[in-house]
């Protein structure tokens, strides 16, 4: 290089000097083309995209770092979706747990399979969840919870009550989705403590907990939406209510037309 500056006449810091001009003069003429590619896919491309359009239509290549500084400068960026991120919460177990139940939501007597899963409420803008315990013996909610927000102590305090009603958990199964709650490692020593074997739903397969699932749509149908609480104390109270009347006093034509507690104290007499 400084042979070639010397046989030229140039000081160096005039020759990058020049340099740094003709590339700043080709980065200009680069923008209204990129502009041009952006415009007219209507901002679906990203620079990835955009460098491989102009690598089609211009017969030099062109480097994508160059393309995607370009557009931050020029404030153009992809109009997509964006990328869902797992989340990534602090106590979380990574050991796999298969999915033990298997959609057998029979059960011969109480206390053998539960399942469990938090649902959503919304009204007028303002968030309710409800954490529910269910017995697939007899379908009976035997703990649930409610809280404003979607925190840990929703669903561990629903698993606390319900495990505080029986005295032997041996054989004991207790099904769920794959919800950070129930991979969080307090929860699953609450089970571990207990002899209780733990089962989870396959990733992104709501049949597995169809149970649960059920229940959540009959409480939303025959309360929720016909009755339309307008704040969330209003419908913290009518979930109670209706827990209490689902359990006690609406029959079940697979309970032989007796209320899920009704059936349970009758066969277990």
């Amino acid at each position: 290089m400084a042979d070639l500056l010397q046989i030229a006449g140039l000081a160096r810091s005039t020759f990058y000097y020049h340099c740094a001009a003709q590339r700043g003069n080709q980065q200009g003429a680069m923008e209204p083309r990129i502009r041009a590619v952006y415009d007219e896919h209507k901002g679906r491309y990203g620079y990835r995209r955009i460098t491989a359009a102009l690598c089609n239509s211009m017969a030099e290549p062109v480097n994508h770092k160059c393309v995607q500084r370009l557009m931050q400068k020029m404030g153009l960026r992809a109009v997509i979706r964006a990328k869902k991120r797992s989340r990534n919460v602090p106590g979380i177990s990574d050991a796999h747990v298969p999915n033990v139940l298997k959609r057998d939501f029979f059960a011969a007597s109480p206390n053998q399979k539960w399942v469990t899963d938090v649902t959503e409420f919304n009204v007028k803008g303002h968030k309710l969840y409800l954490s529910a315990c269910m017995d697939l013996y007899n379908g009976e909610i035997i703990a649930h919870q409610m809280a404003r927000r979607p925190v840990f102590e929703l669903v561990s305090s629903t698993l606390r009550a319900a495990l505080s009603r029986i005295a032997c958990t041996a054989e004991l199964i207790v099904h769920s989705d794959q919800g950070w709650h129930y991979k969080m490692k307090p929860y699953r020593e609450m089970l571990a403590q207990r002899g209780v074997k733990q089962s989870m739903s396959r990733k992104g397969n709501c049949f597995d907990n169809a149970a649960i699932e059920s229940f959540f749509g009959t409480l939303k149908a025959e309360y929720f939406h016909l009755e339309a609480p307008n704040s969330l104390d209003a419908l913290e109270a009518g979930v109670d209510d209706y827990v209490r009347y689902y359990n006690h006093e609406r029959i079940k034509l697979r309970l032989k037309g007796l209320s899920p507690v009704g059936y349970r104290l009758r066969n277990t007499a």
